[in-house]
């Protein structure tokens, strides 16, 4: 084998794991936040569908042209996308996670003054966004923020933390691919992977048993899956032990080829519930009379 070919297979082989090297972020990487909102709008009522399209004309009135906001998988990502402007859209960024400590005892309602917290952020944009008296620039804003916080919720380490920032403070090798931290593989090139390897395409219309089995429940309860899945799956997966027990976590770690398939049927559910969840709260938003009150 000649040098040149050497070299030129050496060079295709950095440019793969470049290319798996997502941008610093908070959130689910832009792929699978589209893909949560493919998955809601093959399942939203008809009703639903027309309501977020004429919602959607209001665009403009936002003041943020930088960024897309034509279709519902635009608004998926736009709150990532207006990250980009700390000065006016600063106070958002903590609605983006609620991590909770996974050893502890978990607890909805902590770490989330103010209402400075995805749980209450998607309770909250779910209720304006039902408010037909409310200007439609100010319903489409929490359209945008509902559907990128719901799937957000769904991706493990935006609930569960082992005192290091969601996966954030953990360095992680994703196979050969070097220089991620553990959040960041969840985010993108995890999500990525579970989405398009999935054996049956991850956006259809689903059953109604299907949607039954994957539905249901509140921004808590989908905290709590994901604080459990943290616990239970995420860590004990990226450092071959129990989350709780034994000394703690070193700060470095490499996902291989197994811990990567392990981890893509989870990644795949998480997915698809943010998707049909997300339509179920698009439905119960945009159907006639008043959201039932929330627990308080």
């Amino acid at each position: 084998m000649g040098h040149r070919t050497v070299r030129n297979r050496f060079l295709t082989l950095v440019a793969a794991c470049l290319a798996l090297l997502p941008a610093p972020a908070m959130a689910w990487g832009e792929f699978a936040h589209r893909t949560t909102a493919s998955i809601a709008m093959e399942n939203v009522s008809p009703g639903t569908a027309r309501k977020i399209a004429r919602l959607l004309e209001a665009a403009p009135q936002l003041g943020v042209p930088d960024c897309p906001l034509a279709t519902l998988e635009d608004a998926a990502y736009w709150p990532d996308c207006i990250r980009k402007d700390y000065w006016r859209w600063g106070y958002t960024f903590a609605w983006h996670y609620r991590t909770a400590p996974v050893c502890e005892a978990y607890n909805p309602r902590a770490n989330c003054s103010g209402q400075n917290c995805i749980l209450a952020q998607i309770e909250r944009n779910q209720r304006i966004l039902a408010d037909e008296g409310l200007p439609a620039n100010v319903r489409l804003e929490a359209l945008v923020f509902l559907v990128h916080f719901i799937g957000d919720v769904h991706m493990p380490l935006h609930s569960g933390d082992h005192e290091d920032r969601g996966g954030n403070d953990i360095e992680a090798a994703y196979g050969i691919a070097p220089g991620l931290n553990l959040h960041w593989i969840w985010d993108g090139p995890l999500a990525e992977r579970a989405i398009t390897s999935s054996p049956v395409p991850l956006v259809r219309r689903y059953t109604a048993a299907e949607r039954e089995e994957l539905g249901g429940g509140t921004s808590a309860d989908w905290g709590r899956e994901s604080w459990e899945t943290s616990r239970d799956f995420v860590y004990p997966n990226a450092f071959d032990r129990p989350a709780c027990e034994g000394e703690d976590y070193a700060d470095e770690t490499a996902l291989t080829q197994e811990d990567i398939l392990r981890a893509i049927p989870i990644s795949q559910r998480r997915v698809t519930q943010a998707g049909i969840r997300m339509a179920e709260y698009l439905d119960a938003a945009f159907a006639p009379g008043p959201l039932p009150e929330p627990e308080r």
